[in-house]
């Protein structure tokens, strides 16, 4: 059984769904939450956002891709890409979230929600091929799956 997790989990598509998700829970509860703050839409949006992109800079440098910065000078250069690249993902959700919860009336949880899924998709590619391609690279070990 622990072959085939490990199988599995040497997938990078695999574990950038797992950990997505885990990022997407981690932007929809803080968002949840802060509306149930009655903190302005907008403004719960972008900071669920923030907390999300920080929370998935760690975990697809070191679960994800396993991009293996040594030294904090190491980091500079992808942790500007991912920023950069999360950044304008964040135009596209936030752009979408207001389309589809203000201009077209949907309700704000399910309107976010659904800019999720593109937003998914673009991270991958800009983390996969533009951003994660420095610094040394290991294989997956036993204890990434711990």
């Amino acid at each position: 059984m622990k072959k085939l997790i490990l199988k599995i989990y040497g997938n990078d598509v695999i574990r950038y769904v797992f950990w997505g998700g885990c990022t997407t829970l981690v932007n929809l509860v803080s968002f949840y939450i802060m509306r149930l703050a009655k903190i302005p839409l907008m403004t719960a949006n972008v900071i669920s956002i923030i907390l999300a992109i920080l929370f998935a800079y760690i975990v697809n440098s070191r679960f994800v891709f396993h991009d293996n910065c040594e030294t904090l000078k190491d980091h500079i250069r992808p942790f500007v890409k991912f920023i950069s690249a999360r950044l304008a993902t964040m135009v596209i959700e936030v752009g979408g979230v207001w389309l589809l919860a203000v201009a077209m009336g949907l309700n704000d949880m399910i309107a976010k929600f659904c800019t999720q899924f593109i937003v998914l998709v673009l991270n991958y590619i800009f983390s996969k091929f533009l951003i994660f391609t420095t610094g040394k690279k290991r294989e997956v070990a036993n204890d990434d799956i711990k």
